[in-house]
């Protein structure tokens, strides 16, 4: 049951919760000691409430999973996790995470409310309605970077950072979406209500929107932003946006993505290669330019 328990949590999309840590690398602090650890801190209490998060998920989900090609396979669903053992861990984690953050800061602790507060509403309503349940999801990702502005004394955080993630996770929502609709074929809507609001058509024509508009906005934060260099050494960059977007565009057009993004980044390698190439890239202009 431990086991089950684990996998349900989902430490694999942890990985998400790494957007905490925007606001101590584009702020110029990441080799600061206290606000280093202080966001440390922010993250690992920020994966024990998204635990707690997708145990209630399940827990609301677990009949229409059942019915699912891969979600019946999931342990509240196939009956190996008991939905009291489910619920019992779910409300601990957020017993503990939720207190610990206001130590924190209490700031960073209103946003961990705030994000399960939405997810719960999400998991209950808002995931069966179109549009909005991507921005929902788009939502949770703009909350991971502003708990960790508020994790730190921010001097020169750029604005376009927030509106990047937005048009990012938009892409990312957008494009799963799309993958499950193509894993269902004509059987979509009766697995999930929202699909009833959605066609593979549409959502190429969302995605093909926000993926211009996450490139075009990247790369006006990359010669705009305040506290980049002077020289806009930042737009050498660009390149691994624009292929990380159209290599993401290219496994979902392919059939190769019917997990979530998380799940995507940690099989397919050229995708890692260009995150890691991105991230180095990035270090280097910050704090040794």
């Amino acid at each position: 049951m431990l086991k089950a328990l684990i996998k349900t949590m989902r430490l694999r999309q942890w990985t998400k919760n790494g957007f905490v840590f925007f606001a101590l690398i584009f702020d110029k602090q990441l080799f600061r000691p206290e606000p280093f650890f202080r966001t440390v801190e922010g993250f690992l209490l920020f994966c024990l409430i998204s635990s707690a998060v997708y145990l209630f998920n399940d827990i609301a989900d677990v009949e229409a999973d059942r019915n699912h090609p891969r979600k019946k396979y999931r342990p509240i669903a196939s009956g190996k996790l008991p939905v009291n053992a489910a619920l019992i861990t779910a409300l601990l984690l957020t017993i503990i995470a939720i207190p610990v953050g206001f130590l924190l800061s209490p700031i960073f602790a209103l946003i961990l409310s705030l994000y399960l507060v939405t997810n719960l509403l999400y998991s209950r309503w808002l995931k069966h309605v179109s549009i909005l349940d991507v921005l929902i999801i788009s939502s949770g990702f703009v909350l991971r970077v502003g708990a960790g502005v508020a994790l730190i004394t921010v001097e020169r955080f750029s604005p376009w950072l927030y509106m990047i993630t937005v048009l990012f996770s938009l892409y990312i929502g957008l494009g799963k979406r799309r993958a499950e609709m193509n894993l269902l074929a004509e059987g979509a809507s009766a697995h999930r209500k929202v699909f009833e609001g959605y066609t593979i058509p549409l959502l190429d024509q969302y995605i093909t929107i926000v993926s211009g508009m996450t490139i075009v906005a990247y790369s006006l934060y990359t010669f705009s932003a305040p506290n980049l260099p002077e020289n806009h050494t930042m737009m050498l960059t660009i390149p691994f946006v624009v292929y990380g977007i159209f290599r993401y565009l290219q496994l979902i057009q392919f059939g190769h993505v019917a997990g979530s993004p998380d799940e995507v980044a940690l099989k397919d390698r050229p995708l890692q290669i260009t995150v890691l190439l991105w991230g180095l890239a990035v270090i280097a202009i910050f704090y040794l330019s």
